[in-house]
């Protein structure tokens, strides 16, 4: 049978636990397994030996989110860039790879600060063009990295098309769906290999626990990154695990309220005179609007916003703001506020920031799921206490 998403959220890989009849998978806190008899020899491997290599609490979040994203295996990981990392060291020196400019710092970093050391080449590119995608692929291209949206910029590329691209040279692709969740955007079912997930963020949805994941459709991919899963070793405890089973539980009610608040916000935030630009593809001011709305079912919680004052601003509305502390990471039930350039993406060089259009009067807000009256409320009295004139009065 068929199952809607929210019923898979609940159920899928969470049979009822065969000893007790527990309904809620347990945390089996081993780390390693009784064995009846030798391996080898005609003898088929335990299904569990050490949790390095699996673990039932685990297992059971692995096909949790295999099903989610519309897919036959996962992988969970420590954190999104454990998952990040078994995806590169899957290439060998000489590889290439084709990615999106505007991404995650700590990909980013990565990149261009671990693996290039390795020789492992990387094009940092303009992916909302699919033509650029074509141009920018090479002989020995191996892998298309893309993000949709984009972090912090909230570009929308156009996966099917970038997709259709890199399949046509038999180049593997992944996209990052941290952003919009599978609850908006089903990458597989858009031509991808694999989606990668920051499960830290709204899979988790509580701030309390790190994470990462990949999905896959391909039974070869999956082993290939199951065997980097093993033998580097970057998983998640069964704690984590039986915590991102918890909060995906409710991953849609939340991940759509998410959104519903952010853009009440975004339109709040695109009418006052105290703000310069908001960047939020919920906006028809967002030049890739149209697409967003074919490609996805819903918005997301996240939006960049540049304010009127810049970086002076920014600290004065630091020390006003209630709801929103200054913070990393996103996709959690409280509202977050992050500086890109200071946190997010301080790897990245100065030159190569202002080349793709993070600027230091950037800001990322992370929408949560307080009443948006009242957040909006306070951004708008955290404005109004550091409204540019005032400002301009203190200065003087």
């Amino acid at each position: 049978m068929s199952y809607h998403f929210e019923t898979l959220a609940i159920h899928a890989g969470q049979p009822n636990e065969a000893l007790t009849g527990a309904v809620v998978t347990p945390i089996y806190q081993t780390t390693t397994f009784a064995q009846d008899e030798l391996a080898g020899l005609g003898v088929a491997p335990p299904a569990y030996c050490y949790t390095r290599s699996g673990n039932p609490t685990r297992e059971a979040l692995e096909a949790n989110l295999a099903a989610l994203e519309g897919g036959r295996f996962g992988l969970a990981f420590s954190s999104g860039l454990a998952a990040a990392n078994a995806v590169l060291q899957a290439l060998s020196a000489g590889d290439h790879v084709v990615a999106s400019q505007d991404l995650y710092g700590g990909c980013y970093r990565l990149f261009t600060k671990i693996f290039a050391r390795f020789g492992v080449r990387f094009s940092l590119i303009d992916t909302t063009r699919p033509q650029n995608v074509a141009k920018a692929i090479e002989p020995a291209t191996k892998l298309l990295w893309l993000e949709s949206p984009s972090n912090p910029l909230l570009k929308i590329t156009d996966l099917a098309a970038c997709s259709e691209a890199a399949k046509a040279r038999r180049i593997k692709v992944l996209v990052d769906n941290t952003f919009a969740t599978p609850v908006h955007q089903r990458p597989l079912a858009l031509g991808a290999d694999i989606v990668l997930h920051s499960t830290t963020k709204y899979i988790g949805g509580h701030c309390d626990v790190l994470g990462g994941a990949l999905i896959v459709d391909d039974e070869a991919t999956y082993e290939s990154l199951k065997f980097v899963q093993n033998a580097t070793g970057g998983v998640p405890g069964p704690q984590d695990c039986f915590l991102q089973l918890r909060g995906i539980k409710t991953l849609a009610l939340r991940v759509r309220r998410h959104a519903e608040n952010a853009l009440a916000i975004a339109e709040f935030l695109e009418a006052h005179s105290e703000v310069e630009t908001v960047i939020y593809p919920g906006l028809a001011s967002h030049p890739q609007h149209e697409l967003a709305q074919r490609q996805t079912s819903g918005f997301g919680g996240i939006m960049s916003v540049e304010f009127v004052g810049g970086v002076e601003r920014i600290r004065a509305l630091i020390g006003q703001l209630k709801l929103w502390p200054l913070a990393e990471s996103l996709g959690g039930v409280k509202s977050l506020l992050c500086h890109p350039a200071t946190m997010t993406h301080a790897s990245v060089e100065p030159a190569e920031r202002r080349r793709i259009g993070i600027g230091d009067g950037l800001v990322r807000l992370s929408v949560g799921l307080e009443n948006v009256e009242d957040l909006i409320d306070d951004l708008d009295q955290a404005l109004e206490a550091t409204r540019s004139s005032r400002l301009q009065e203190v200065a003087s």
